[in-house]
């Protein structure tokens, strides 16, 4: 599935002043990659508003609520490292904001990928410290 997770995906060393302001700019990432409709970011902050998109592990995985899905165009994922993080409530503090946007069936199965690497604490940590795209991709490499 590398068709979804490339280099232009993939922002370092960022900061945010609020989850909204991170929320959106991991959908004008899938934005720019032709993923989306800008009307998919209003659908992010939305479900964010009813369910909180942070998952736990200083992750957050913004994504479009039931309904949204005549914004995507195609398949895609955006990462975002903030080193410094950014509140997604009380104690959840986000350092990885990662956005997705499925077509059909897609969006479940990357949902499930990226389930399986959050739940590893060495992989964060990794992806919280990672210096270049690359080490993203390696340790993505599955998306």
């Amino acid at each position: 599935m590398s068709r979804v997770f490339h280099s232009d995906s993939i922002l370092l060393n960022q900061a945010f002043e609020d989850k909204i302001s991170a929320i959106k700019k991991a959908g004008e990432i899938l934005i720019d990659l032709g993923c989306i409709q800008s009307e998919y970011i209003d659908s992010m902050i939305e479900r964010d508003e009813k369910i909180s998109v942070y998952i736990g592990n200083g992750v957050a995985i913004p994504h479009g609520m039931a309904g949204s899905e005549k914004y995507i165009k195609a398949s895609g994922v955006s990462f975002i490292q903030v080193p410094k993080g950014v509140s997604f409530g009380p104690d959840k503090i986000a350092y990885l904001i990662i956005g997705i946007a499925g077509v059909d069936e897609e969006h479940l199965e990357i949902l499930a990928k990226l389930a399986i690497t959050c739940s590893d604490m060495e992989k964060i940590e990794k992806l919280r410290v990672a210096k270049t795209k690359e080490e993203v991709l390696e340790i993505l490499s599955d998306l």
